[in-house]
């Protein structure tokens, strides 16, 4: 079964414009913001929301990546020897409103992973999270404050979230497990 393409380039470009508007409208000023990416994809993500925001409001949003591998729960069950990247936050974030971004919300295991991580380089005085698509299945009571896109799944689809800057597209995508599969063989 072939991918279904749920999100094309300009579809992706229209979501994180009307989530950078949601984002002015809900902090009122930009100037306590920072916008974290959530290693891999939620990095090139907060960069474009970053970028879009300052297009409106003619200001710059400092953004960081956050690496929370060793933060996971699954580790050990998992037997995984994770590949710790860098963390890199250009300003201090305690008092800092936080916007945690990430590409898929599935769930909410990473996204408690990547609270812990942040909890540990300061206290900041609020984490809003932002994520390109919601699949459902949460696991953990999370949710996110934006949403480019909710896209019920069943768990034995995947949501591919592919991007420029890491995979030489812009698209999203919905796969059958099965396709993932022979797709990897």
């Amino acid at each position: 079964m072939l991918p279904k393409i749920i999100m094309t380039p300009e579809d992706i470009r229209r979501t994180l414009a009307r989530m950078a508007h949601e984002i002015i409208e809900r902090n009122k000023s930009i100037e306590n913001l920072v916008l974290v990416g959530m290693r891999t994809r939620g990095v090139p993500l907060a960069r474009r929301l970053a970028a879009t925001i300052a297009s409106f409001e003619q200001a710059e949003i400092p953004v960081g990546a956050l690496d929370f591998s060793l933060y996971r729960d699954d580790l050990a069950r998992l037997d995984l020897q994770p590949i710790v990247k860098s963390t890199d936050i250009p300003v201090n974030i305690d008092g800092r409103t936080i916007i945690l971004v990430d590409d898929v919300l599935y769930t909410g295991r990473s996204t408690r992973a990547a609270m812990d991580a942040l909890i540990d380089l300061g206290r900041p005085e609020q984490i809003q999270l932002a994520v390109l698509v919601d699949r459902g299945h949460r696991e953990l009571p999370l949710r996110a404050d934006y949403v480019g896109k909710n896209m019920p799944s069943s768990r034995h689809e995947d949501i591919q979230v592919k991007l420029t800057e890491t995979d030489g597209v812009d698209e999203v995508a919905i796969i059958a497990q099965s396709s993932l599969k022979e797709g990897q063989q």
